[in-house]
């Protein structure tokens, strides 16, 4: 593209959202697209569906008119995907469309996956800032992801409902919720949600101690309870049968279906009747809250001034209260549990 075309001194700037969608993408999409053309006076590219639109140049413009009315919204309008161009043999087209497009820089939202390629990009020479977003909250260097606080309001909100009713019929229920990786979710919701055991990875759980505290919870007169499972959580070797799960393109599992497992076998140790609720992609759905909404705009808002700056090869943190900034390399890392953190909520297990 000539300087004629693509104005001379205008900074032209790149934004994809990769990986699994999560509330409150749109609102860093429209905090990016604002300030960088509000303040920055930047061009703003959104690449369709993650990875995938940048190596096939699949792009629109993006301007303040066209990110109106989208900071409640769920999902992301630019789309999503898991693509990855060190996976799928598409670094040189990525070059490409960086030179077709006179870009300066890219900004990418996304998780593990989506920002561990920014990484490599990164070290390629392409400048690529990033900004966290995962509904498991796993990644390293922050503290806090873009759909972390909407996965576990729902979660909430499901252990909340689920309290009613298994009280009502004497039950034990298992709720399965999301973690790849890590058991953020499990941990929170749990602990918001006051269950009555919590089976993270982070740490194998043995079936015959969830069984005797199960019994003992109800012969202390606690006639329910609610076993909280993150969807990767593993049984210690030899307790049960351990899952087999598929794996996707990558080789990664997909994680699903433990509380599947879980509950019969409870309710054959046990003899309490149990059932199982499965929230799935619930979690990534609907509207982001207003943690997720405020934290997504600051979030997009730093990242933007980063790209101002030449500040490339970096992810925007949240540390504390205070918005940081931490190598990309950094970023790609899983955070789990921590073990205070968990001990917190085993004071519950009673």
């Amino acid at each position: 593209m000539r300087d004629s075309e693509k104005g001379v001194g205008v900074m032209r700037i790149g934004i994809l959202t990769g990986g699994g969608d999560a509330p409150g993408l749109n609102a860093a999409i429209r905090a990016i697209v604002r300030k960088g053309t509000a303040v920055h006076g930047a061009e703003m590219f959104g690449f369709r569906n993650g990875w995938r639109g940048v190596m096939h140049g699949d792009v629109r413009e993006l301007t303040k008119e066209s990110v109106q009315g989208i900071l409640h919204r769920g999902g992301t309008i630019l789309g999503s995907s898991g693509a990855d161009p060190y996976h799928e043999g598409g670094t040189a087209t990525v070059r490409q469309t960086f030179a077709d497009l006179a870009l300066d820089g890219l900004i990418a939202i996304g998780g593990e996956g989506t920002l561990g390629a920014a990484a490599h990009m990164t070290e390629e020479g392409l400048p690529v800032v990033g900004v966290p977003k995962t509904i498991d909250n796993d990644l390293s260097g922050t503290d806090a992801c873009i759909g972390f606080g909407t996965a576990v309001q729902i979660a909430t909100d499901a252990i909340d409902r689920l309290h009613s009713t298994a009280e009502s019929q004497h039950r034990v229920m298992v709720v399965e919720v999301m973690g790849r990786s890590a058991g953020w979710i499990a941990v929170s919701a749990g602990l918001a949600g006051g269950a009555d055991m919590i089976l993270i990875p982070e740490r194998p759980f043995d079936l015959s101690e969830v069984c005797v505290h199960l019994r003992r919870r109800h012969l202390r007169g606690h006639l329910f309870s609610i076993v909280v499972v993150a969807e990767s959580a593993q049984p210690v070797e030899g307790s049960m049968e351990r899952p087999e799960y598929p794996v996707d393109a990558r080789g990664f599992p997909r994680f699903g279906g433990i509380a599947n497992l879980i509950a019969p076998e409870i309710e054959r140790r046990t003899g309490y009747e149990t059932r199982v609720t499965v929230l799935g992609h619930v979690q990534r759905g609907g509207s982001p809250v207003a943690e997720d909404r405020i934290l997504a705009t600051r979030f997009g808002t730093a990242a933007i001034d980063l790209a101002q700056r030449g500040a490339w090869g970096v992810m925007v943190a949240l540390r504390g209260a205070e918005i940081v900034e931490v190598p990309l390399a950094e970023a790609a890392k899983v955070r789990p549990v921590p073990e205070e953190l968990y001990r917190v909520a085993e004071v519950f297990f009673d």
